[in-house]
């Protein structure tokens, strides 16, 4: 086994281990208000998640190899590896997407720590922008495109990382607003028992987009990283073997559930009944469809949340959690550069050591970094079984371990 061998698989072991984040830290988008409204059971809101999730993984492929191309320019068009990063079996640019991944994961695991829903997709992509700027200089990063689209971080992950909560926000309000005056004159035990039937279809649709969409970014990154290696030359396809190994590792993390995050998105923001459940989640579906259509890059967290908060808003009297909504916004606006200094910085711990033993440092650093949010989580522990408690219901810790607000959730 050469060096260039084992550094790919630290590679490809870390990136299914993302794909494994990117599961359990997106679960709250699609089952969040069915669990929070009871529609479903929490366990079971996870599997059926999970389930279509692993389907999901299976129906597209059709962007994977060129999915980083929109953020940083380490592959040519037809998604082959660019040359200059190619010398030495590949070992630029595995480890610029090992540094890359290790910030998409370290970010995950710290947002989901806090139970903030933020975007794995802009983790990931703000990870790989700063270890290429790292690596490649601030040229390597593809900010505009070439001005004939909207491409690029400006136009494929800014601009609908703007639009996608609010357009999400206002049909969800406006949805809301209807099925409350249709419902008016209908009994309330069967217009919630046909709310909630109408949330589980809604939020299987959602799941399934959600496995179609995410699962690919990891795809691409273990084919580009195989092709690098000299593994695979195929630019029209995808391992087999990799596309079962991404949809398992997503669909395993969706099952275990974000519980934390769930909790935030299903209590913290509003109180949901059916209705705004099931309007919520159409809203959600609706919009992650228009935009796949349309060919627009976006965030499922920031569209789900748009759709919980629009909900509140449609919905009379009903009281909506700004603050809880406002340290959401918070962690959005500073995921891509926080995940880019984690990303930079691990690129240059890499570089520093350098080789094998550099890959090494890096994914022990990874460990131990996972490791500490795993047992810090412990304190507070938020599961199936207090995941529907009131808002307020989780005790907090000792005043010395208490953690930020936020992380009660």
């Amino acid at each position: 086994m050469t060096q260039t061998s084992v550094i790919l698989a630290l590679v490809v072991v870390t990136a299914l281990a993302f794909d494994f984040t990117n599961g359990f830290h997106d679960t709250a988008n699609a089952m969040a208000t069915s669990i929070a409204t009871k529609a479903l059971k929490p366990k079971t809101a996870v599997a059926l998640s999970g389930l279509l999730n692993l389907v999901g993984a299976f129906l597209s492929v059709q962007v994977a190899l060129t999915v980083t191309n929109a953020v940083v320019k380490i592959q040519n068009s037809n998604g082959t590896p660019k040359e200059a990063l190619t010398a030495n079996g590949g070992e630029a640019l595995l480890m610029i997407i090992l540094a890359g991944l290790v910030g998409g994961i370290v970010w995950n695991l710290l947002t989901w720590l806090l139970g903030l829903p933020s975007s794995s997709s802009h983790a990931l992509f703000g990870g790989l922008i700063g270890a290429t700027v790292a690596g490649l200089g601030w040229a390597g990063v593809n900010w505009n495109g070439d001005g004939s689209k909207l491409d690029g971080v400006v136009g494929k992950v800014l601009l609908p990382a703007i639009m996608s909560p609010v357009i999400a926000g206002v049909v969800a309000a406006a949805g809301t607003w209807i099925i409350f005056k249709m419902a008016a004159g209908i009994a309330l035990r069967h217009a919630e028992r046909g709310f909630k039937w109408g949330q589980i279809g809604s939020a299987s649709l959602v799941s399934l987009a959600h496995g179609t969409n995410d699962a690919q970014k990891t795809m691409g990154v273990i084919t580009l990283a195989l092709i690098a290696a000299g593994e695979w030359s195929d630019t029209k396809s995808i391992p087999l073997w990799v596309k079962v190994a991404c949809a398992l590792a997503i669909a395993l993390g969706t099952y275990l559930g974000g519980w934390r995050i769930i909790r935030t998105l299903g209590k913290g923001l509003v109180d949901i009944v059916p209705a705004q459940g099931m309007a919520a989640q159409s809203a959600s579906a609706a919009v992650i469809l228009a935009s796949s259509h349309l060919g627009f890059a976006l965030s499922t967290t920031h569209v789900a949340t748009g759709s919980v908060l629009g909900s509140g808003v449609g919905r009379p009297a009903a009281e909506v959690r700004w603050r809880v909504a406002g340290r959401m916004v918070l962690a959005w606006l500073i995921t891509l550069p926080a995940a880019g200094l984690v990303g930079a910085l691990t690129w240059w711990i890499g570089d520093l050591v350098g080789g094998l033993a550099g890959a090494l440092v890096v994914v022990a650093l990874l460990i131990v970094s996972a490791t500490a949010m795993w047992l810090r989580s412990r304190r507070i522990r938020v599961d199936h079984s207090n995941v529907n408690d009131d808002w307020d219901a989780v005790a907090p810790p000792p005043a010395e371990t208490r953690l930020p607000a936020a992380a009660a959730s």
